[in-house]
């Protein structure tokens, strides 16, 4: 990595146009929001980024970068944001570059956490997911989990497309999933997923909803009434978890 900042590398020949600070700062925290994949998803959007796309570096220094920031102590993804942002603007993008992406992961960090359980992780915590994501305009994490998950169910997604919400491509998960995770609050939405719910790092608040499964109830409108039902109760748990905080 003997390439100065704002020149050529040898190696894929990127092209002279190098981006301000207001564009590092985009670019940079937009790659930093994105949480899900952790490390590996945000090297494989730098390359997009900087390698493929805009060609601000080549592609044999990206690869020598990513394999000396796997030796730098801390998360090698935020070594390589700083790097490439280095590359492209010198120390003050280095520096914008470096606080745009750290900071959206420190903002998810202090942000409330909740965990929805349900039986099988198709319908009812789905959309309470769904619906505390949108309701808690980014300052909530919201994750859901299913003691005996089954495949998201087709009425669950069109009801949420109504609150704007797509839910197309979700996968339904078991709850060990999140055996480790550390949240401020379980919130267990059936009798069954109540009684085998494990006890979650950092002793969060537990909260039951009985709310029937949609699924297995004859009236044409269950999805609907178990939204409009989750839509209500969920603000008040965000004001229940800032109070026991």
């Amino acid at each position: 990595m003997t390439t100065q900042p704002g020149t050529r590398s040898s190696s894929s020949s990127p092209r002279p146009d190098r981006p301000g600070l207001p564009a590092v700062l985009r670019e940079w925290g937009r790659i930093g929001c994105i949480g899900f994949g952790g490390p590996p998803t945000h090297i494989a959007l730098l390359r997009e980024l900087c390698v493929e796309r805009r060609r601000w570096v080549g592609a044999r220094d990206f690869e020598d970068a990513v394999a000396a920031c796997n030796l730098l102590p801390g998360p090698a993804s935020t070594q390589l944001a700083i790097y490439c942002a280095w590359r492209v603007g010198g120390r003050p993008a280095a520096i914008a570059g470096g606080a745009a992406f750290i900071v959206p992961g420190l903002v998810l960090i202090l942000a409330l956490a909740v965990l929805f359980l349900c039986t099988g992780n198709s319908a009812r915590s789905q959309m309470a997911e769904a619906l505390a994501e949108q309701l808690g305009g980014g300052g909530v994490r919201a994750f859901s989990a299913g003691s005996d998950p089954k495949p998201l169910h087709p009425d669950a997604v069109r009801v949420m497309h109504g609150y704007g919400i797509d839910l197309r491509g979700r996968r339904s998960k078991h709850l060990a999933e999140f055996a480790l995770e550390r949240f401020d609050s379980v919130v267990t939405l059936c009798d069954r997923v109540r009684e085998v719910c494990p006890e979650f790092p950092g002793d969060p608040e537990a909260i039951h909803w009985s709310i029937p499964d949609p699924s297995r109830a004859a009236e044409p409108d269950a999805f609907e009434r178990t939204a409009s039902e989750l839509a209500a109760r969920i603000p008040y748990l965000f004001d229940l978890i800032e109070e026991a905080t």
